[in-house]
């Protein structure tokens, strides 16, 4: 007897999102993702911060405001800039 396919789950469609890294004075990466609000979080590297604020976003995400965002987000270029005052 043949075992039945396996369909695969339906898939969220791949939403890119931009988000600050910065270093802070005690060693921390701090993340924020500026187009959602309350979406900040932080880690010791920049793979747990990015980790972190994945799960943050994914939380957020889930309010009325957010998801109009991020369904409206279509950037066609980014750039982050630093200057010296």
């Amino acid at each position: 007897m043949q075992k039945p396919a396996v369909l695969p789950k339906k898939r969220k469609r791949d939403i890119q999102v931009p988000v600050y890294i910065e270093k802070d004075e005690d060693g921390f990466y701090v993340v924020e993702c500026p187009i959602l609000e309350g979406c900040y979080s932080q880690g010791r590297t920049v793979d747990e911060a990015l980790r972190n604020i994945r799960e943050v976003i994914e939380l957020v995400a889930e309010e009325k405001r957010n998801r109009e965002v991020l369904a409206s987000y279509h950037p066609r270029e980014l750039s982050l800039h630093t200057i010296t005052l």
